[in-house]
């Protein structure tokens, strides 16, 4: 029998559930997840959103990662549905389950990240949606998903994307380093909830991923101290919070250790916070 550590994964027949799948992160978790067999229910907002201060993905976007894993032979479910509309979670995840056939992984992307600001010079506003979103969002992601998971009975995993400054911290960003906290937190609890059925559930901790959370004028603005227009004119400074001298990874990068976490070959690993962050958590420890 081929040993799961070199044989690559094989998840035909399967069905993950994928949030932010309109492009970036959840682009490449949707491709990664139908290379490998799966068929996909891609879930996007597709609108602006007041408090973040970058363009959000619309819906050519999540088009476009429709046809990516349907050019992989897979079947592709799409839906534009807000992570926290509960009625309208349910509504899409309930309906695409019933026509794929079933429900194995969950990867929880959806995530936003606000202008980084002083803690205390915060709006109301910008908390709330941050931490509803990032936080709520994820939550109800899971609650929609696991009784799905749950009724194959065959397993399965959900792999929730935090980031490293739940690992570390991260001044000026308050609300999004209480939001990932969270969604570590949340993790670890449903890994001792799951482990009962076979299901497992880990924390995915990316450093700086190169999607528009990062490459957006607002971010490229203050990496470069105001002198850059591009992300390359950052790319000395996003180096210097690493231990690797990469100022970045990739979003391949992240889709691939959440296949590792759902396929076999992470048969052993629940309850994990795991970094993909070019060592910035290690350097920048707590």
């Amino acid at each position: 029998m081929p040993h799961p550590v070199i044989t690559p994964a094989d998840l035909s027949g399967r069905v993950v559930l994928v949030t932010g799948a309109a492009r970036g992160q959840g682009r490449a978790h949707c491709e990664a997840f139908a290379a490998a067999g799966c068929d996909v229910i891609a879930l996007d907002l597709c609108r602006d959103i007041e408090t973040v201060p970058y363009p959000m993905a619309d819906s050519a976007d999540l088009e476009a990662t429709a046809e990516a894993v349907r050019a992989l032979g897979r079947r592709c479910i799409t839906g534009e549905v807000d992570v926290r509309d509960m009625p309208g979670m349910r509504e899409a995840v309930d309906a695409a389950v019933a026509e794929l056939g079933g429900l194995d992984f969950v990867i929880a992307n959806a995530g936003v990240s606000p202008q980084p600001t002083a803690t205390w010079e915060r709006t109301e506003e910008e908390w709330d949606a941050t931490l509803d979103i990032n936080l709520k969002g994820t939550w109800v992601t899971t609650t929609v998903a696991i009784p799905h998971i749950l009724s194959t009975g065959r397993g399965g995993a959900l792999v929730l994307i935090s980031s490293m400054v739940a690992l570390r911290g991260g001044a000026f960003t308050a609300s999004y380093a209480t939001s990932k906290w969270g969604v570590r937190g949340l993790a670890k609890a449903l890994a001792g909830e799951l482990g009962f059925s076979g299901v497992r559930c880990n924390s995915i901790h990316p450093g700086n991923v190169r999607t528009p959370m990062i490459e957006n004028p607002s971010m490229i603005a203050m990496m470069s101290g105001g002198k850059g227009t591009t992300l390359e004119d950052t790319a000395e400074t996003f180096s210097g919070m690493n231990q690797m001298p990469q100022p970045w990874v990739e979003p391949e990068a992240i889709a691939s250790m959440a296949l590792y976490l759902c396929s076999d070959a992470g048969a052993g690993i629940t309850g994990a916070s795991i970094p993909v962050d070019l060592g910035g958590s290690e350097k920048f420890g707590l």
